[in-house]
């Protein structure tokens, strides 16, 4: 794939939002040609277009994809989303109160595996925090 400006811009902001160690764990797993064009395409038009745009910050950006993955029961996306989350500036306080905000209206099943999720990933991070802070 020629690198547009919008995937360069994207490659960036991925980096930015995920972790330049995340983001590099995960690029070496994507090793099936069919992936990797996803990945390609998701950079460029998610990250370099969407994510990008103006109005609204990286913030409230993360929150309102982190309740359309609950919402719609997207458990991968979701703990991909909580880190963003996480790196924006959210509390595990604050992510937990909006899951179980949300039982009133996606339901209780939904946000019970979302808080599954939401245990291992916050788990995740405590550990790389600590592991980074050594």
């Amino acid at each position: 794939m020629a690198e547009s400006e919008l995937y360069q811009k994207g490659k960036a902001l991925r980096r930015e939002l995920l972790g330049a160690a995340y983001v590099d764990r995960r690029d070496q797993v994507a090793d099936d040609p069919i992936m990797r064009q996803f990945g390609e395409l998701t950079t460029e038009t998610i990250f370099g277009a969407l994510w990008a745009r103006p109005g609204l910050d990286f913030k409230t950006r993360a929150l309102v994809t982190v309740v359309s993955d609950v919402a719609t029961g997207r458990e991968p996306e979701l703990a991909l989303h909580l880190r963003v989350a996480r790196r924006q500036g959210w509390s595990e306080e604050e992510l937990t109160e909006v899951l179980f905000h949300l039982m009133g209206y996606v339901g209780a099943p939904l946000v019970r595996e979302a808080l599954i999720t939401a245990i291992r990933v916050f788990a995740e991070v405590r550990q790389e925090v600590d592991g980074a802070a050594r």
